[in-house]
């Protein structure tokens, strides 16, 4: 009886450590796409004409892969496109000053750009987040919006 107690013991607690490593991974996922959504913002700050002025909030919306940020800014209270930027980043912290860090490109408003499925982040897995060039991800593209 005492076994039969002390084994149930052990499977509960790795139970136990199992949901708290998932809710580990769920957050970090979270918090890497928050990374993510707030170096788009960045990107979309420097690629703004008037570096996002005006009397409203401006908005980083996810870049639909076969449509144009024109297309889709306009579909929203955001309606008038200032870039469609796409980025993409390395992990880790930088060893050198000669390091790549990430890539970036502003495909312009007008056209859907490049149209790979990979590079638009609402069709992508929540882990997707962690994907690098050697493991199948370049680049996230994002809208940068305002109100016209």
């Amino acid at each position: 009886s005492s076994n039969l107690a002390f084994w149930e013991a052990v499977v509960s607690t790795q139970s136990t450590g199992d949901a708290m490593a998932a809710e580990r991974v769920a957050l970090d996922q979270d918090h890497a796409w928050q990374a993510l959504h707030m170096a788009a913002a960045a990107a979309c700050r420097g690629s703004t004409a008037t570096g996002g002025t005006g009397s409203h909030g401006n908005a980083v919306l996810p870049k639909e892969n076969t449509r144009s940020c024109s297309q889709i800014c306009g579909e929203t209270m955001f309606n008038k496109c200032d870039a469609d930027v796409s980025i993409s980043g390395y992990k880790g912290k930088a060893t050198s000053y000669s390091q790549r860090l990430g890539h970036f490109y502003n495909y312009g408003c007008g056209s859907p750009g490049n149209q790979n499925a990979k590079f638009d982040e609402v069709k992508a897995g929540a882990g997707d987040v962690f994907n690098t060039m050697e493991t199948g991800n370049w680049y996230y593209r994002f809208c940068c919006c305002r109100k016209g």
